[in-house]
């Protein structure tokens, strides 16, 4: 029975390691530490600021080859027009799986309010990226003609596009993005997974405040989709913010939860199901132009390699800033 759960504990490990080192920029919760234009390339020259935003996180702390993502993002309006840029760079290494991306982000951003006083934006933004996979054989063991190791550093670059749009309206939001729109071979050439990278992304949350009040409260939801698996999930998220004379302490917690699950045996024999289950406190500060946060993932599910070890660090600065536009409770904006 130990075997079994070795076993069992390999796969998903091996799952997780296919799955997301050939995805494009992972998924996780770095969007919620004032980072929007990192999964949704509408929000690239959004805010009435230029952001830089470098974000690390390391998964199982202390253990040898353990998933790490460094990102590192810029977004800005051109001058006074409607238009924005935006670049990403990342690196993404998961054991033997790793992989380089470079986005180049345009985005339009149209005004529908007689006056910037009410925030009312349609906002459409599309990224290119080139995203170069390796896969490190060299240290597989080898035992027989399996075709399927060449004992190589396996190499592969692609290209691929996501679409995004975003509609603020006063202190409500929703952003919408389609990612990896171009199906590509990836490393594995697999026909039915990763050729099709392709994720539906919906988010949707607004900010609420009393008029005069140095609080506000900003509850949201995630609605995440992958074509080729059919696999859905969401995360819930609340974060509550603090106006000081400095700038702004705020803190949260999101929920993420998956619709599907992974079925597996226990050491009786019994068959059971799980769902990735994952609960993230985060804690950040705006001070003047600068921003620091930090988040902890909890992973909740009773077969996992450990439960927690998930941390990430993410650092701002905000740059040619201009007055606050709107009347509104829109950080992300504002």
């Amino acid at each position: 029975m130990k075997i079994q759960y070795v076993l069992m504990v390999l796969m998903a490990m091996l799952f997780s390691n296919v799955a997301t080192s050939q995805e494009g920029l992972p998924i996780y919760t770095d969007y919620l530490t004032d980072n929007y234009y990192l999964i949704h390339p509408s929000m690239a020259g959004a805010a009435n600021c230029a952001k830089l935003r470098l974000t690390a996180r390391q998964q199982w702390f202390g253990h040898e080859d353990a998933p790490k993502l460094l990102t590192m993002s810029i977004n800005s309006r051109v001058g006074d027009t409607p238009s924005a840029v935006g670049a990403i760079l990342y690196t993404d290494q998961n054991g033997y799986h790793s992989q380089t991306g470079v986005y180049a982000t345009y985005a339009h951003h149209l005004m529908f309010s007689r006056s910037e006083l009410d925030l009312n934006m349609l906002s459409f933004g599309l990224s290119v990226g080139m995203i170069q996979y390796k896969l490190d054989e060299t240290s597989f063991l080898f035992d027989g003609p399996d075709p399927s190791i060449t004992g190589t550093i396996q190499s592969e670059t692609n290209l691929n596009l996501d679409f995004g749009f975003s509609y603020q309206f006063l202190d409500y939001y929703a952003h919408g993005t389609v990612k990896n729109l171009i199906k590509n071979a990836g490393i594995n050439s697999d026909q039915n997974i990763t050729s099709n990278l392709r994720r539906y992304l919906l988010s949707i949350g607004g900010v609420f405040g009393k008029y005069g009040s140095s609080w506000s409260y900003e509850p949201s939801v995630m609605l995440k989709y992958r074509d080729a698996t059919k696999e859905a999930g969401i995360d819930i998220n609340a974060k509550v913010y603090k106006t000081m004379e400095f700038g702004k302490i705020w803190g949260g917690v999101s929920f993420r939860n998956s619709s599907d699950g992974a079925e597996y045996l226990t050491g009786s024999n019994e068959q059971k199901k799980q769902k990735l289950q994952q609960i993230t406190p985060l804690l950040g500060v705006n001070f003047n132009q600068l921003m620091v946060a930090y988040t902890y993932t909890y992973q909740s599910n009773s077969l996992v390699f450990t439960n927690g070890g998930f941390h990430q660090f993410t650092l701002g600065y905000n740059f040619n800033c201009k007055k606050e536009r709107y009347s509104c409770n829109c950080p992300a904006v504002n």
